[in-house]
């Protein structure tokens, strides 16, 4: 094995090209070579250009200049007003079709296509650095990298705690508005935790698992519902099929929960199964994680069936019972849901005691966690404000110590209040969200509104105070004031994460680039000459020639 492994290796350090020696560079290209040659030498643009204008004062009589910008003098002097109407007219529709394309494209894509095609593609070429080469072992290059690794990170996208039902609630919605609420990159993102959750290495060995893992791969939804019947004929125990039937094929909360409940007697009984026979190979041990995770999706969707029907209490008991016996699995932000179910109780000192277990500084933070300690701290002290009298005697402890938490809770998700104070409309939310993004504040607003709207004042008080937030944060974002700077790359996620009916939040809002107020500025002149022309055609005949005689003189 060893021989084998060596033989391998030289295999591949012959077929690879050989690395460049310690200190030493790769070879470059003629091009390369010749941009470094034209940077070195501090050659710019407006040398070539004077150059090149030298030569051609130079060459002036082989050339016969003189003469043939007489005949252009001649020919630009018998045109009629009618050619300058035209020429003005076209120049003014396709610099218009210019601008339009520009403003869709920004407000597709959140850039300029000018600007990208000039950074990429033209900058490179006249000698600039934007995406020019630089070396791996070079500080650019580090900083690049440790870039992108900080952007992948600050958009990792979470599964929604508390998303809906696809077949009691998304396709309910389909079927009354006709219009799709998940993208397909949601749903890819869904299908992936379903298979990581719910099979194993072992499910070869039960062909009613083995049906279940081609289940979860199939993308049409008719197919894994008809899998889901095959595998409970070859098995009628199999708890994934019912889970895959109360999430797709159930069209009310009350059919959805007694398919849990079917899936939760067969789950209990395969995972004590697989408690028994856990330490006799590896792969026992993964099929009791893959019995765990079922198990505990089950409760969870039951707690959360239970919260929809009214029956909190149960619901509440539920996820207490849950993070006792599983307490590895707070990566599942149960906890996101007992809030939630604690705050339609009104069982405001409970909710305080679950936030200071889980809103610690070692802990990653949500929108929920942020935004339900404000939405305590501002009740305390709701009721009883005014912004006059506030503004007149200053503001007291309890309510700067609100205000603080307010500035904190926008600080870290900036999108919540316009869904609170009901400026934007709010949407289904998606089955997964990005923290600090749209997508999370559709989620935490579509659930937690109703406790803003119960507690009086509150949302006076998000109000008055919410904006103030910016006036914090420096500008440029280089730096948070509470939290780390807010991520570049939420719009391009939000974007792929929540439908196109939906108009995505942006944070900062961009400012319009160059290109859309130039070509703008280029469409109105050129539509203002045309017009101009066509009403005054002599005057600016006359002007247009006297223009181009002096210029040519």
């Amino acid at each position: 094995m060893a021989d084998g492994g060596g033989l391998a290796e030289a295999a591949t350090a012959a077929a690879s090209p050989p690395a460049p020696a310690p200190g030493l560079s790769p070879p470059l290209g003629w091009r390369e070579r010749l941009r470094a040659r034209l940077a070195g030498t501090g050659v710019s643009l407006w040398f070539v250009v004077g150059l090149g204008l030298g030569l051609l004062y130079a060459l002036r009589v082989p050339l016969r200049l003189c003469e043939n910008l007489a005949a252009v003098t001649v020919f630009l002097n018998s045109l009629t007003p009618k050619f300058y109407v035209a020429l003005t007219g076209t120049s003014s529709l396709i610099s218009g079709l210019i601008f339009m394309f520009e403003w869709w494209y920004f407000h597709k894509h959140g850039t300029s296509f000018m600007e990208q095609v000039s950074v990429n593609h033209l900058r490179p070429l006249m000698g600039g650095t934007g995406n020019g080469l630089s070396e791996p072992g070079s500080p650019s290059s580090n900083r690049e990298s440790e870039t992108s690794r900080q952007n992948l990170s600050e958009c990792k996208v979470w599964r929604n705690p508390l998303n809906l039902f696809r077949g009691a609630e998304y396709r309910r919605y389909t079927w009354v508005t006709g219009k799709e609420p998940l993208t397909y990159y949601d749903m890819n993102l869904s299908a992936q935790d379903h298979q990581t959750f719910f099979t194993c290495d072992t499910d070869f060995l039960r062909p009613s698992d083995t049906v279940m893992q081609k289940a979860w791969r199939e993308r049409n939804p008719p197919a894994r519902i008809k899998a889901a019947y095959q595998a409970l004929e070859l098995n009628n125990d199999c708890a994934t099929a019912y889970v895959l039937l109360a999430e797709e094929e159930a069209t009310t909360i009350v059919d959805a929960e007694r398919l849990f409940r079917q899936a939760l007697k067969a789950g209990e009984t395969i995972y004590r199964r697989s408690q028994q026979c856990q330490h006799q190979s590896p792969q026992h041990e993964a099929q009791l994680r893959r019995d765990t995770n079922v198990l505990v999706y089950i409760k969870r969707r039951l707690a959360m069936c239970a919260r929809k029907l009214g029956r909190i209490r149960e619901a509440v008991k539920i996820m207490r019972d849950l993070m006792k016996e599983f307490p590895p699995f707070t990566m599942l932000n149960i906890h996101e849901n007992l809030l939630e179910s604690l705050l339609e109780l009104q069982a405001y000192a409970d909710v305080q005691a679950v936030l200071a277990k889980y809103d610690d500084i070692s802990l990653p933070k949500s929108a929920t966690i942020c935004y339900t300690a404000a939405l305590l701290k501002t009740r305390t002290v709701s009721d009883k404000f005014s912004p006059e009298t506030a503004s007149r005697r200053g503001l007291s402890t309890a309510e700067m110590n609100a205000v603080e938490a307010i500035h904190r809770a926008v600080e870290f998700n900036p999108h919540v209040p316009k869904y609170l104070l009901e400026m934007k409309s709010l949407i289904l939310p998606p089955e997964h969200i990005l923290k600090r993004g749209d997508s999370e504040a559709i989620a935490y607003a579509f659930f937690h509104l109703q406790h803003w709207k119960r507690i009086e004042g509150a949302l006076n008080l998000l109000q008055c105070t919410w904006e103030g937030t910016f006036r914090m944060i420096p500008y440029p974002l280089e730096k948070g004031h509470l939290f780390y700077p807010y991520p570049s790359c939420t719009e391009t996620a939000d974007r792929e994460l929540l439908p196109t009916f939906h108009h995505v939040s942006v944070y900062p809002k961009k400012e319009l680039p160059f290109f859309i107020h130039f070509t703008a500025g280029l469409c109105s002149s050129t539509a203002m000459i045309a017009l101009l022309t066509h009403q005054f055609p002599e005057i600016m005949g006359v002007f247009a020639k006297a223009n181009t005689a002096e210029k040519v003189g």
